[in-house]
């Protein structure tokens, strides 16, 4: 099975090293489910799952506008060494 599996168990490699760390690392899903946990306690019970779902949905909102805005995770200059498509402009990615 890992023999089939090389490719994606490998996958990382295709990142700069620079990366590896932050790719191996579970801390940023951690912290989220933590913050989720947190909030679903003060709650308590939820009357319908559509209240679960709009809670997490919001909590996963609000994540990937901190994470766009004022934390990178990588840096888009590191990332742009990644990236196989020429087209792609760095500064236009990150306005």
């Amino acid at each position: 099975m890992m023999d089939a599996s090389r490719e994606d168990v490998l996958a990382y490699m295709a990142f700069p090293k620079d990366h590896w760390a932050q790719i191996a690392s579970t801390n940023p899903l951690e912290r989220v489910n933590k913050e989720i946990k947190r909030r679903a306690d003060v709650i308590g019970i939820f009357p319908n799952d559509a209240a679960v779902v709009r809670l997490v949905g919001a909590l996963m909102l609000e994540q990937n506008d901190e994470w766009a805005v004022s934390r990178r995770y990588m840096t888009l200059e590191t990332l742009g060494s990644v990236s196989h498509n020429p087209m792609v402009s760095l500064p236009a990615l990150a306005a």
